[in-house]
C-alpha cells in the first residue's frame, strides 16, 4: 500500500487522548476509513462500547466508520499514520509500529514536544527509528501543526492549520486527506521550523499563564508573547529554519491561541504556579500531559548546545526545574539591560 496513486484509502491515528481523537472524528466523519489506536485495552473497549471518547473528549460522537483498536499491527493497510503520542512516549509505540509500515505511507507527526534525552523533534525521532529499521527511503516523514484545540475541531468550528513535508507533493495529498468545509490546510516545506514552533509555544505559554496567575494584565501578556515569538523564531533559524514560518500559523497563530486560550493546558500549568500551587500538585491533578513542562528542558538543553541566547526559556526553566520563585522570575526578565528590538536577543 503506497500513496503513489494520489490518494489515502485508509489512516491510521495512533493516541487516542483528545487531539489523536478529534483528528480522527474529522476524518470519519468525512467518510474516510479511520483506525483509532490506543495503549489501553479497556479503553479501547469503551470506545466501542459508548461511541464516545469519555475521558479525553467527552459529548463528542464517534461515527460507526472509525475504529478503535488496541493493536499496532492495525496500520498495516494504511497508506497515512497520524502519531498523536506524548513525546516520552512517542520513540517507543513507533518503533513499534514500524515492522508493520508498508512502502510508501505517509508518518505525520501531530505531536508539540521535543524528546528530553535526545533533544530530537519528533519527526527527527521517526527517521532515525525507519533508519534503525532500514526502511528510511520508503518513507515519506511530515508534521501537523497550528492553532487547534481538540475540543473545538470536534465541534466543527473554523480552524486553520499547516501540513508539513520536504515534498511537497506528498503535502498536497495529505492536506486534501484532512481538509473539510471547517477544517483549511496549509501545505509547508519546513518541517523544523514547524515543530521547533510547536515545541516552544507550550514553554512561552506557560511563562504567559505564571504572569496571568501573578495577576499581571494585558501588557504583561503581550510582551511575553511577543518576545517569546522574536525567541522562537531565533532558536528555529539557528536549527535551520525558514524565518517566515514564525509568522504563520504554526508560529504566531499556534502562540497567540496557546498563551491565551482557556482551553490551553501550558497556559494552566502556569496559572496554577503563578498562583502558588506546586508543580507536582499541578500534574497529579491533570488527565492530559502538558508537554510543555517536559519540552521546557529538551529546549533549554538544546538552546544551550546551539548557544542561543533565550531569556523566556531560561526562566521557565529556572521555575519548572530549579524551584525559582515566579514573581522574581518576571521581574529579571523585565530589568534585563536595554536593547534594540530588532536585532537584539
Amino acid at each position: 500500500m503506497t500513496i503513489s496513486n494520489n490518494r489515502i484509502k485508509r489512516t491510521a491515528v495512533i493516541g487516542a487522548g483528545s487531539w489523536g481523537t478529534a483528528l480522527a472524528k474529522l476524518l470519519a466523519d468525512k467518510g474516510e476509513e479511520v483506525v483509532l489506536w490506543g495503549h489501553n485495552p479497556a479503553g479501547m473497549d469503551a470506545l466501542r462500547r459508548d461511541g464516545e471518547n469519555r475521558k479525553y473528549l467527552p459529548g463528542a460522537s464517534l461515527p460507526e466508520n472509525l475504529l478503535p483498536v488496541d493493536n499496532l499491527d492495525c496500520v498495516a493497510e494504511c497508506q497515512c499514520v497520524v502519531m498523536v503520542v506524548p513525546s516520552h512516549g512517542f520513540r517507543e509505540v513507533f518503533a513499534g509500529l514500524v515492522p508493520h509500515l508498508q512502502p510508501g505511507t505517509a508518518l505525520v507527526s501531530a505531536v508539540k514536544g521535543i524528546e528530553i534525552g535526545s533533544r530530537q523533534t519528533m519527526n527527527q525521532v521517526m527517521r532515525e527509528e525507519l533508519s534503525r529499521a532500514g526502511v528510511t527511503g520508503s518513507m515519506f516523514t511530515g508534521v501537523l501543526s497550528g492553532p487547534s484545540f481538540a475540543d473545538e475541531v470536534a465541534q466543527e468550528q473554523p480552524t486553520a492549520i499547516t501540513i508539513g513535508f520536504e515534498d511537497l507533493e506528498v503535502a498536497k495529498i495529505v492536506q486534501h486527506l484532512f481538509s473539510t468545509p471547517f477544517f483549511r490546510v496549509y501545505t509547508s516545506s519546513d518541517i523544523i521550523g514547524l515543530e521547533i514552533s510547536a515545541a516552544m509555544k507550550n514553554v512561552i505559554a506557560i511563562a504567559a499563564g505564571i504572569s496571568d496567575g501573578l495577576g499581571y494584565g494585558l501588557n504583561t501578556r503581550a510582551a511575553l508573547i511577543t518576545r517569546g515569538l522574536a525567541e522562537i523564531t531565533r532558536f528555529g533559524v539557528a536549527l535551520g529554519a525558514n524565518p517566515h514560518t514564525f509568522s504563520g500559523l504554526g508560529g504566531m497563530g499556534d502562540l497567540v491561541l496557546t498563551c491565551t486560550g482557556g482551553l490551553s493546558r501550558n497556559r494552566t500549568v502556569g496559572l496554577k504556579l503563578g498562583k502558588g500551587q506546586s508543580l507536582q500538585d499541578i500534574l497529579d491533578e491533570m488527565t492530559m500531559v502538558a508537554e510543555g513542562v517536559k519540552t521546557t528542558k529538551s529546549c533549554y538543553n538544546l538552546a544551550a548546545e546551539t548557544g542561543v541566547e533565550m531569556p523566556i526559556l531560561e526562566q521557565a526553566y529556572q521555575i519548572l526545574y530549579e524551584d525559582k520563585e515566579c514573581r522574581g522570575a518576571v521581574q529579571e526578565l523585565f530589568q534585563r539591560s536595554l536593547k534594540e528590538e530588532l536585532v537584539d536577543s
